[in-house]
């Protein structure tokens, strides 16, 4: 494989540090794609490396994003959003230079020897002595006056461990969790999000019609994303065939309702949330990470489609918004990756934008409102149709931004679990998607000694709060889910660094 040159002296250091556990584990499983899975052929990076570890019973494989240096900026991403948002650390990926690369294609499942021919990963046994680990950690004054925990054993779904594990807590991005296996279960790893262009009959009225994509591209290289380009030319060229060289071109946003604007108002975090914009309507030019945002983003993904069809010959006016009738006749369309590249890429990058996208798709495929409210309730409901314990649970959003949401530790692990159930193959994007220790996406400067490629984890940040969930291999080869939220921290560094600490003990602890 090839892997940038700043890269490789961690990869081999995590890589020398685990090679004795490989040994171990390689033995009781061969790496092969989680049940349901097939291999990916779109290209959603640009210049993405994979490190690959073997690690219990399967394959953990760290895949993208890398910047072409092979290194990563989050803490200084985090130090100016911080200032600049009042903490919200949602949305840091691979950084926010224009073309920074984005989560490679589906990484090799974590899960890999769970209900497969090479045989499970071993289940943690009871009274594994957690409470000795991690009780101390958990009880650092750095994380504030509020602190919740739980750990479970990810072959069992067994509770291990639980540190007022049902309290309800202001989860942050951990939010997404529940955003991707809600959206995964009502739409499927496959679906794709649609926008097109149709022309109401017996007239030269073309409508732009959103689908609900923020990943839309009007850039030249896409990365693999749905290309407004391609949506222009493939329009210009029915519209040519039909004798048509000017159109009145209007846009419909109607497949969301309700206010655009998240409750946290303008930020750099968010755009507004429509069905319609190109490149989370940022204006910088970034990929990633906080940035600027257009102010009405589906006027200005329009006023691009007009200007890419102007250059394949066809004349438009100046768009303003319409709906399109049910007679209007589709004359083009563009898709986004499959869903399961689109929950990978959220979780990875803590996306925002396909955070709010997602939870409205959901809410139309279960027949709820899509709005805010709407999407919340729908998420809210298939979680609990899956027999998770959504007691307790408020959602407000997808992202994880409103500071009104409220997870339980018991629900995170719980989700977890679910997706790393081998009769839920059309989850396991939810595993593969989490950043990896030391390596991918938010945890990429975490961990670089220590616990490197053991720990995959959601990460959460907002004022005062710190949250970390996701999975861990220990010492002797258990898989676990665990999950730390906090609250009432003055300092997120030494916060942070505690959750990590807690973390990276249970890597190395011989609990069993």
């Amino acid at each position: 494989m090839r892997v940038a040159g700043a890269v490789r002296p961690r990869l081999a250091r995590a890589t020398a540090a685990v090679r004795p556990r490989i040994a171990r584990l390689a033995r009781a499983a061969a790496p092969r794609p989680a049940p349901g899975t097939r291999p990916r052929t779109w290209r959603y990076t640009a210049g993405a490396a994979t490190a690959g570890l073997a690690l219990a019973a399967g394959v953990v494989t760290a895949a993208g994003p890398w910047h072409a240096t092979g290194q990563r900026t989050a803490e200084r991403d985090r130090a100016a959003a911080l200032e600049r948002t009042g903490g919200a650390d949602h949305g840091y990926g691979s950084g926010t230079a224009a073309g920074a690369p984005r989560p490679a294609p589906s990484a090799a499942s974590v899960l890999a020897g769970l209900g497969g021919a090479a045989g499970p990963v071993r289940a943690a046994p009871a009274g594994t002595g957690l409470a000795r680990v991690l009780d101390p950690l958990l009880d650092d004054p750095v994380l504030g006056d509020r602190r919740a925990a739980a750990v479970a054993d990810l072959t069992t779904g067994k509770r291990l461990y639980g540190a007022d594990a049902g309290a309800a807590l202001t989860p942050a991005s951990t939010t997404k969790l529940a955003t991707a296996v809600a959206a995964l279960s009502a739409l499927g790893p496959d679906h794709r999000l649609t926008t097109r262009a149709a022309l109401e009959p017996g007239s030269g009225d073309l409508v732009l019609v959103g689908g609900g994509d923020p990943t839309l591209s009007a850039r030249e290289d896409t990365g693999g994303a749905a290309s407004l380009r391609t949506l222009a030319r493939e329009t210009a060229e029915a519209l040519k065939k039909r004798g048509l060289r000017r159109v009145t071109l209007s846009y419909d946003t109607t497949l969301y309702a309700g206010p655009e604007m998240h409750p946290i108002g303008v930020n750099d975090n968010l755009a507004p949330v429509t069905a319609l914009m190109a490149d989370e309507a940022r204006t910088d030019g970034s990929t990633s990470g906080p940035a600027p945002r257009a102010a009405d983003p589906a006027a200005d993904a329009a006023d691009a489609f007009a200007r890419f069809l102007r250059g394949h010959g066809i004349e438009t006016t100046a768009p303003g918004p319409a709906e399109a009738t049910g007679r209007a006749r589709t004359l083009a369309t563009v898709s986004s990756p499959p869903l399961a590249a689109l929950v990978e890429r959220m979780l990875t990058e803590s996306d925002n934008d396909l955070a709010e996208a997602l939870v409205r798709h959901t809410a139309l495929a279960t027949g709820k409102r899509p709005d805010f409210a709407g999407a919340s309730a729908a998420v809210a409901a298939r979680l609990k149709g899956l027999g998770l314990p959504v007691a307790g649970a408020s959602f407000h959003d997808g992202s994880g931004l409103d500071r009104a949401d409220r997870l339980t530790p018991g629900l995170l692990t719980a989700l977890l679990v679910k997706a790393a159930d081998p009769a839920r193959p059309e989850l396991r994007s939810v595993l593969t998607g989490l950043p990896v220790a030391g390596f991918t996406g938010t945890l990429t400067s975490r961990y670089t000694e220590g616990a490197a490629g053991l720990v995959r984890a959601k990460t959460g940040t907002l004022t005062g709060v710190n949250a970390l969930a996701g999975t861990v291999v220990t010492e002797d080869g258990r898989l676990l889910a665990f999950a730390f939220l906090t609250s009432g921290a003055t300092d997120p560094q030494a916060a942070q660094s505690a959750l990590d600490r807690a973390a990276t003990a249970l890597a190395h602890c011989g609990c069993g």
